[in-house]
């Protein structure tokens, strides 16, 4: 079922792409022959006056032929409808137009980010978290998470546990980190040293309050004294305004880390090793489906946010491509050669694809081990 559902979500992130070009071309006038849900073979189809609205058999996406896209095919057009074709519309139609695509992914990825961070979700405040380390969707609570093995809060703090009261003292996990690692060995600290005295923890365990005496354990490699024991975390509340603050910034950090990635994987082979495919993306995506609605929503999220930032790369057949032309035609006052425009984005779609086939290439050797 999770599957079924992230193939799904994948493919209404690349349809409403569409949809967004195929509104605001309508919208401006221009002329719209088709708009397909999934690819061909059709189908099913059906004409409403001059577009043609059709469902493809295979489901990898969608969509919009706009009449005009290349200049060559306008002197075979009748003049009404060369009128109205893509490129004998001003420019700035041109550009709106393809913005549109992106900007529906953008805002897909902002909706999503600030309704997790409202929704109160763990999973994808964690996630989210790790997006940007800087935008503290989530604080340490003084509820126990884990107990590492052979230190001395195993088998005396229980994952569950939350501790009360610390020395007397009401607990938080800074006090907690503080009054342990004041702590000291009689004599020279060596690896693995017991403290001097016992720490005096009151615990809330099963309804019941618990009072455990442990002590710390100094640690060569950490430097301090350690009791063994990770704290939880909680969500941060988060209004609308906060909620919406959070999710631009975290966009922002999303977005430059992954353009800075991509820069590096194209000249550090190191690099390349973490790059993945749709096939990875996939998978990623149908593993935070099955782990809960927060994460499985930061996810999608994320993967419509870099199908919007990847199209904006100013290379055509990309979205960036076409509104880089446009603005150039602006700019200089007269269109910009085909040939000069597809000369200056080979080099920029080999880059792609060669980044594409070594993603592909990772996600196959992952998958076959």
């Amino acid at each position: 079922m999770s599957w079924a559902i992230t193939i799904l979500g994948i493919v209404a992130l690349i349809v409403l792409h569409e949809l967004g070009h195929f509104t605001v071309a309508k919208a401006v006038g221009m002329r719209v022959e088709r708009f397909s849900v999934f690819f061909p073979p059709t189908i099913a189809k059906v004409r409403r006056g001059e577009t043609e609205y059709g469902i493809g058999a295979i489901p990898a996406g969608g969509y919009v032929k706009i009449t005009g896209m290349n200049p060559e095919e306008i002197k075979e057009l009748e003049p009404e409808v060369a009128r109205r074709a893509y490129y004998n519309r001003p420019p700035w139609q041109r550009i709106a137009v393809i913005l549109a695509g992106p900007a529906v992914n953008l805002l897909i990825a902002f909706v999503l980010f600030a309704a997790v961070l409202m929704m109160g979700s763990l999973g994808g405040a964690e996630i989210l978290g790790n997006l940007d380390p800087g935008a503290q969707t989530a604080r340490l609570s003084t509820e126990v998470s884990g107990v590492l093995k052979g230190l001395p809060a195993d088998g005396v703090l229980h994952p569950g546990d939350r501790i009360v009261r610390i020395e007397g003292r009401k607990a938080t996990p800074a006090l907690a980190v503080k009054l342990i690692g004041a702590d000291t060995c009689p004599g020279t600290p060596t690896d693995g040293c017991r403290g001097a005295r016992p720490v005096h923890l009151l615990l809330a365990r099963d309804g019941k309050q618990v009072p455990v005496s442990i002590r710390p354990q100094y640690d060569a490699k950490e430097r301090r004294m350690l009791v063994g024991f990770d704290f939880g975390a909680v969500p941060r509340s988060f209004g609308p305004l906060a909620a919406a603050g959070t999710s631009a910034a975290v966009m922002w950090k999303a977005t430059t880390e992954t353009i800075a990635g991509i820069g590096r994987a194209i000249v550090n082979e190191k690099e390349r090793e973490h790059v993945s495919s749709i096939v990875g993306i996939t998978e990623i995506t149908q593993q935070a489906v099955a782990t809960g609605l927060g994460r499985a929503l930061v996810v999608i999220g994320y993967v419509s946010l870099i199908l919007g930032v990847v199209n904006l790369f100013p290379f055509l057949p990309l979205d960036g491509g076409h509104i880089l032309w446009s603005l150039a035609e602006k700019l200089r006052g007269k269109r910009v050669s085909l040939t000069a425009m597809w000369r200056f984005s080979s080099v920029g779609l080999v880059l792609l694809a060669f980044l594409v086939i070594n993603g592909l290439s990772n996600d196959i050797g992952r998958i076959a081990g």
